[in-house]
């Protein structure tokens, strides 16, 4: 057991958080605020090889894992540079084709991704499914050489800045069970049929969400990554990466809200002495800090699980839990520790709220985690 990351790791935490302190919260907060993409900050990291590497060497990555990847967000966090299509592209979609794509799919899109030349989106949850996967109505059916594509997707993130989409769809029923046999198609963003609807939201981030409508969408049938109706198992295995790295996010929120509060107040004085002294501001933060390293303790528990090949179910749910917890409290004692500054746009951080309390919510409950917890943690009977 060992809790000092290796020299490499160290090494790529120095190096990102290096380039993302170069743009800052300010840079992130106008791209946001301007509709504008963040393309200046991903291009960087594309170019040097941080936003690949958890692919495969062998198909333009850095062979390394999503612990690795986890430390890129982590960082890009800490600096005020939380980018929500870091969870979704190169850990969710670089995962699941690394892992069920066929050669010649792994070799179109994963130097692509690795690089930042295109983003890819995921799309699964629907308006009546929500948390239900079985439930999904979005079918693809065969035809010929190609699948026709019909549904809706609801709160898509980054749509409109990926090349493609990859899309959990129903291709089939299971009829021993009922369920939709499901399967994934990677769908190009400018096919005909295939429309988006910007939804509003009052996230400050540069990613937006979306509805999908995919109407006979044609979709070639060389798109459908693994096995036509395993979808459900190959999605879970993007499922865990991508609840890492929302932990990931969350505690470089927490990290972010930390320092700027310890250092306001370290700074601010009020009757001759510094507001870090009193015990009514510097117990609170304290306990906030322990709670941040206590989440990354269990984030970067489930991130060497999942590298090592172990069942890392229990320790990503946990992680993404106490994460989205730790980030918030942070955050929210942050603002408290500025006083009426907490709410001015020149500090950074009312801003960043939205962000921390999505990752309560999304891409999994909190309460579905505690479902988990119960069920497959205490052995307690399914409460759904």
């Amino acid at each position: 057991m060992d809790f000092v990351e290796t020299e490499e790791q160290q090494m790529l935490r120095r190096a990102v958080s290096s380039i993302a302190a170069k743009y800052g919260h300010d840079y992130y907060a106008r791209c946001a605020r301007s509709g504008q993409k963040t393309d200046d900050l991903w291009n960087e990291l594309g170019a040097e090889g941080y936003l690949g590497v958890n692919v495969p060497d062998s198909y333009g990555g850095g062979g390394m894992g999503i612990s690795e990847l986890a430390i890129v967000l982590e960082e890009l966090g800490t600096q005020g540079c939380p980018l929500l299509m870091m969870v979704v592209s190169p850990a969710i979609c670089a995962t699941i084709l690394a892992r069920f794509g066929t050669d010649e799919q792994k070799q179109r899109w994963l130097p692509a991704l690795a690089t930042a030349e295109m983003k890819m989106a995921f799309a699964i949850t629907e308006p009546d499914a929500g948390s239900n996967s079985h439930n999904i109505s979005t079918s693809a059916t065969r035809d010929g050489d190609v699948y026709r594509l019909r549904g809706t997707k609801y709160y898509i993130s980054g749509v409109d800045e990926a090349t493609a989409v990859l899309v959990v769809c129903r291709t089939g029923v299971d009829e021993s069970t009922g369920r939709a046999k499901l399967s994934l198609l990677v769908v190009d963003t400018d096919s005909p049929g295939f429309e988006k609807t910007l939804i509003p939201v009052e996230i400050v981030a540069p990613e937006k969400q979306f509805t999908l409508f995919f109407d006979d969408v044609e979709v070639p049938a060389d798109r459908l990554v693994g096995t036509e109706g395993d979808g459900l198992r190959q999605v879970f295995m993007g499922l865990n990466p991508e609840r890492i790295m929302s932990a990931a996010l969350a505690n470089g929120i927490g990290r972010y809200a930390l320092e700027k509060a310890s250092a306001y107040a370290r700074e601010r004085s009020v009757w001759g002495t510094p507001i870090g002294r009193h015990q009514g501001l510097a117990h609170p933060l304290a306990k906030a800090k322990i709670e941040v390293e206590l989440a990354r303790l269990m984030a970067q528990k489930a991130a060497w699980a999942y590298d090592a090949g172990q069942d890392a179910g229990e320790a990503a749910n946990m992680a993404k839990y106490a994460a989205g917890e730790a980030a918030l409290a942070a955050l929210d004692q942050a603002i408290q520790t500025h006083g009426g500054n907490g709410m001015a746009s020149e500090y950074g951080l009312a801003d960043m709220w939205g962000a921390a309390r999505l990752i309560r919510t999304a891409p999994v409950s909190r309460e579905m985690i505690l479902n988990f917890v119960a069920q497959h943690s205490l052995q307690l009977p399914k409460s759904y």
